[in-house]
């Protein structure tokens, strides 16, 4: 009982890390109808910024806001100048992100340095506690934690907000809500930039989970999010949620039980689902 609760919180933290990116791309993509690959890229400037500003000033929370400027400094950027040219075509996007993808990972180099950085929990998130005989780790937990409240608010803001509400009715007819004398492509803009911010939030929360950034982790989140975004159903927002934790659990346990599975289950999960349930687990609505 013990070891399947602690492999469970283990799945769980990884699901919340994987989520916290695949949510960024399911809004950008249920909201936008943009195929973001450079989504990862996004990912890894995050997790580079944040422990940079983290390491400087010896504040955890300083490098969550570092990161959070970062994405959304990216954020505005590539929506500006890479995928505005591009609404609409699919296949240009695909194609552009994946260069862009591809240059972020090598700027990183250029800025920080080719080699690895190493990344602690903050002190009040150190070391664990023990509840019975099951050792509860406290940043694992944190996660968990943060993992759920980033979905209870974003979908708050996009189900009960006015501008959620302008967000979801710019998505049905933009040219209605631009007759009402709103900026949707601004709107827009907006959504990118938080889908951005959400990915490279992410990326700093990760750091100290793994113990160690490099440049190429962009590459391998930015897959496991597509792997959770085909999963939970394109554009589906709560869809993104379960799945990320079914990938998480399945990480956990195949690792632990079958250990020559672990790398492949994410791609037998997707492959099942597409298999029996093309449409993801949760179709989006105006699938």
């Amino acid at each position: 009982m013990d070891l399947i609760v602690s492999l469970t919180i283990n799945g769980l933290a990884t699901g919340m890390l994987i989520f916290l990116v695949a949510a960024g791309l399911t809004i950008i993509f249920g909201l936008m109808d943009v195929l973001n690959f450079a989504h990862g890229g996004l990912f890894v400037w995050g997790a580079f910024s944040g422990v940079w500003a983290y390491n400087l000033t010896g504040n955890f929370w300083l490098g969550i806001v570092a990161a959070i400027v970062t994405g959304l400094i990216l954020g505005a950027i590539t929506e500006y100048l890479i995928i505005r040219p591009v609404y609409g075509n699919h296949v240009q996007q695909i194609l552009i992100t994946l260069g862009l993808m591809l240059v972020l990972s090598e700027l990183i180099k250029v800025v920080f340095g080719p080699e690895q950085r190493a990344a602690n929990p903050p002190s009040m998130l150190e070391g664990s506690f023990m509840v019975g005989d099951v050792i509860f780790i406290k940043y694992r937990l944190f996660l968990i934690v943060v993992g759920f409240l980033v979905y209870a608010i974003t979908f708050f803001i996009l189900k009960y907000t006015k501008i959620g509400l302008i967000v979801r009715a710019g998505v049905m007819n933009k040219e209605m809500v631009q007759t009402l004398g709103i900026n949707i492509r601004f709107v827009f803009m907006l959504v990118f930039m938080v889908g951005a911010a959400m990915a490279a939030f992410g990326g700093m929360l990760m750091a100290p989970y793994s113990g160690v950034i490099y440049a190429e982790m962009g590459l391998e989140f930015g897959i496991l999010a597509f792997i959770v975004v085909v999963i939970g159903g394109m554009g589906s927002f709560s869809g993104s949620l379960m799945a990320a934790i079914l990938v998480g659990l399945a990480q956990a346990y195949m690792a632990y039980y079958v250990p020559a599975l672990s790398l492949a289950v994410n791609m037998l999960l997707m492959t099942a689902v597409l298999i029996f349930r093309p449409q993801g687990l949760f179709k989006a609505k105006g699938a």
